[in-house]
């Protein structure tokens, strides 16, 4: 054994979210580093609440170096815009919002008969894209959400039409990222590739973030449909022959009002909400999102038209 002078030493071991925390931190700053103009995805739900903290973290105690951008579909809860705003005013980072219901105005994008405005955002989101030339794109999607964001890498290369081509992916040996393009292509950035939805929560736990109040249980009124339980709000008005009753329950995503549903729980704090997760076997988007039971491959399918 080397001889330490008589000081005793001790290994020091970093903890699951230690560790996540500290690969997600190197991914940021890797994209600041390498690429001109990032802007990092923010809507207000948890995956991106995490994000923009870890951004906040990854610079302090200088401000983030970049924008934050949100497809807003004009269908969000109003919480969750409160709290998007709110936020962003308190970092004091650049907001763009790239605004659906305009693109329609404009005739950019046309609504589709279901309701769903998920396929509509990929053109906003590539005309935004062009007009401030950002060249990466923070996203705060999770391997374990879907199938096809279990496909992608950390550094998901996109080609200047903002296509995804799943078969023509870069190597990521040893964490290291190529984020090397050509004018026109971009690079969407996942970070939080390799966290689950229980790590997400404990992570707010860990770090007292503060959350919008929807993804905290609370008695609401809902319509059940297709198994699920939607509350009723300014999006969603009950159908003939549905009936509104009380039920407690509690958003385990925040999506689109009329598309996404809440769940059962009595989860009133996070650290009942960590315990809920920790036993449940349903992804969140396969229990509270309507709009992605259209098929097995939806998903994929809008992620090679260039969305995220």
């Amino acid at each position: 054994m080397p001889d330490t002078g008589g000081v005793t030493t001790t290994a020091h071991r970093l903890t699951q979210l230690e560790t996540l925390e500290a690969e997600s931190i190197h991914v940021i700053r890797e994209v600041a580093a390498e690429l001109e103009r990032p802007v990092l995805l923010f809507s207000g739900g948890k995956d991106s609440i995490v994000m923009l903290e870890l951004a906040r973290k990854a610079f302090a105690p200088a401000r983030i170096p970049f924008p934050v951008m949100h497809v807003d579909t004009g269908l969000n809860f109003p919480d969750v815009l409160e709290f998007r705003d709110r936020r962003v005013a308190e970092l004091g980072v650049e907001l763009v919002v790239a605004s659906v219901p305009d693109a329609m105005a404009r005739g950019l994008v046309r609504e589709e008969p279901n309701g769903s405005r998920n396929r509509i955002q990929t053109p906003v989101l590539l005309e935004a894209v062009e007009e401030h030339g950002f060249t990466a794109l923070f996203g705060g999607a999770r391997r374990d959400e879907d199938k096809a964001r279990a496909k992608e890498r950390v550094f998901s290369f996109r080609d200047e039409f903002g296509q995804w081509d799943p078969k023509n992916q870069r190597p990521e040996l040893w964490d290291l990222y190529n984020g090397r393009i050509h004018l026109g292509e971009s690079i969407r950035v996942f970070p939080l590739s390799n966290w689950t939805e229980l790590d997400i929560w404990q992570y707010i736990a860990s770090e007292d973030i503060a959350i919008p109040p929807l993804y905290l249980a609370q008695e609401r009124e809902v319509v059940e449909r297709q198994g699920m339980l939607y509350a009723v709000n300014e999006f969603v008005r009950p159908r003939e022959g549905e009936r509104v009753f009380r039920e407690t329950v509690r958003y385990r995503t925040v999506g689109d009002a009329n598309l996404t549903a809440a769940v059962r729980s009595e989860a009133t704090t996070v650290a009942d909400v960590i315990a809920e997760i920790a036993v449940t076997r349903m992804t969140e988007r396969g229990a509270t999102r309507g709009d992605d039971k259209v098929s097995d491959a939806a998903m994929e399918d809008r992620k090679k038209e260039g969305y995220f």
